[in-house]
């Protein structure tokens, strides 16, 4: 039985925290789920709730047939994710994307978390090195821990802090956008929820304008890095927009503004020569979020620019975009199977400290670590889940599979499964069918696991 007054200790109320702390109950053990807003704010949080999101609006592909991100979807749905829930239950258009309401995404994991009884949520930040009795934490303070609990992590690891920087995108309010210019259409009119396939707003640019509007990213004025910010790198995932159009002048035609499988109604026999879309960011459909557009503009210099494209003259911003810092720690040197501290295995850690990129991915790592500090608590062994699953490639990648000589931040992909069997009779699967069996292999193995998973509810009560 469950001693009831030994709690498993959360640190960080974002996502991974969030996820962490709802499976530890869901198991039949009390979790404290410590959250320093508001008392102490970030650069990028706007407010005290619960898994806000700071950056997108996107959990990116919801195709679990043929997409890593999907597939890590619908195996979080299987495992009864909150954020999956709450995602599913406030999503918004967005084509083969799952997007949410941010407000309502947040709103509904804080009602969930404060109404569970084995959940206690503290405000007030953990300033330092966890108590000694605190015997069970997870660490899950993600890319903006506070600077604290930072030096007591690097004094206990001995290692050098790893860091880049995540460019935030700007907002924009729908009725400030001119819609004489700019049309709804998903690319290729994909609508797999049974949409209308407009699911986006798109902005043509011709190459006189394109070619401007880069070399007005390029000369932009750009906002100070602080001195110790100076030689952080930045993630190759989320690149400010001016950085990417730094690198030559047709990388955003082939990145965030390709003009493929877009119409324009308005002068359909004529091709863009680039497209910037906006995705809608909330349930009313009132904002949409500038796709790929994260920047380190100065404030000014985005309203500007940015109201160049044509389509976005008058466009008012609810949100301007920004940079933070984002901190991890090297995982695959520090960490062990189950995501504690090798040097300190009452410590675990979750969510992008761990070196995951992505919302989904930091959920998942909360998800995993607090099934395992659950199983832990109440004697149970509890195995990670198979490398064949996306659950299982993101743990294996990080906690050993990746080089910690030259460990950075990663998504989930089908790179880090291991590849899928070849039907009798071929030399090889490729395309949509390969991708195919890795996802139904994925799911297959998931159920498997699940299957063999420890009864912590009965083992607490």
């Amino acid at each position: 039985m469950t001693d009831q007054k030994s709690p498993i200790h959360i640190i960080g109320g974002g996502l991974a925290g969030s996820e962490a702390a709802w499976q530890i109950a869901r198991a039949g053990v009390p979790a404290v789920l410590h959250e320093m807003r508001p008392d102490r704010g970030t650069d990028a949080h706007h407010t005290d709730g619960l898994a806000e999101l700071v950056c997108s609006n996107s959990f990116r592909s919801d195709d679990a047939t043929a997409n890593a991100v999907g597939v890590l979807h619908e195996e979080m749905r299987r495992c009864g994710s909150l954020i999956l829930a709450a995602g599913d239950t406030h999503k918004v258009p967005a084509g083969g994307a799952l997007a949410v309401d941010r407000d309502g995404f947040s709103a509904a994991v804080t009602e969930a978390l404060e109404n569970e009884p084995l959940v206690s949520i503290e405000r007030g930040e953990v300033s330092g090195l966890p108590p000694e009795d605190w015997d069970s934490v997870i660490i899950a303070t993600g890319p903006l821990t506070s600077p604290g609990l930072s030096e007591a992590i690097l004094e206990i690891t001995g290692e050098d802090a790893l860091a880049f920087f995540d460019a935030i995108a700007p907002i924009i309010y729908r009725d400030s956008i001119d819609f004489e210019k700019a049309w709804f259409q998903s690319r290729y009119d994909k609508n797999p929820d049974g949409g209308d396939g407009k699911d986006y707003v798109n902005l043509p640019m011709d190459e006189a304008q394109y070619l401007g509007f880069i070399d007005a990213l390029i000369t932009g004025e750009k906002s100070d890095f602080k001195e110790w910010e100076e030689s952080t790198p930045y993630f190759e995932g989320c690149l400010p927009i001016e950085v990417m159009a730094a690198r030559g002048p047709e990388t955003l035609r082939y990145g965030p503004m390709k003009p493929v499988g877009l119409t324009n109604p308005h002068n359909p026999t004529v091709k863009a020569h680039a497209i910037v879309q906006l995705r809608q960011d909330n349930a009313l459909g009132t904002l949409f979020n500038m796709v790929g557009f994260q920047t380190k503009l100065t404030y000014g210099e985005q309203t500007r620019v940015f109201r160049t494209i044509p389509g976005l003259e008058e466009a008012r911003f609810a949100r301007l975009g920004g940079l933070h810092r984002n901190t991890f720690i090297n995982s695959p040197r520090l960490l062990d199977e189950r995501l504690r501290l090798r040097s300190m295995p009452r410590l675990r850690f979750a969510g992008q400290i761990t070196g995951v990129e992505g919302y989904i991915e930091s959920a998942a790592m909360g998800l995993l670590a607090g099934r395992f500090a659950a199983a832990e608590r109440t004697g149970q062994t509890m195995e990670a889940p198979p490398i064949t699953t996306g659950l299982g490639a993101l743990l294996g990648h990080i906690t050993g599979g990746a080089d910690a000589d030259t460990f950075q931040p990663m998504n989930v992909n089908f790179g880090l499964f291991p590849p899928p069997p070849v039907p009798d009779g071929k030399r090889k699967i490729k395309g949509r069918d390969r991708k195919l069996a890795y996802a139904t292999r994925a799911l297959n193995d998931l159920d498997g696991w699940l299957g063999e998973m420890p009864d912590t509810q009965d083992a607490a009560e």
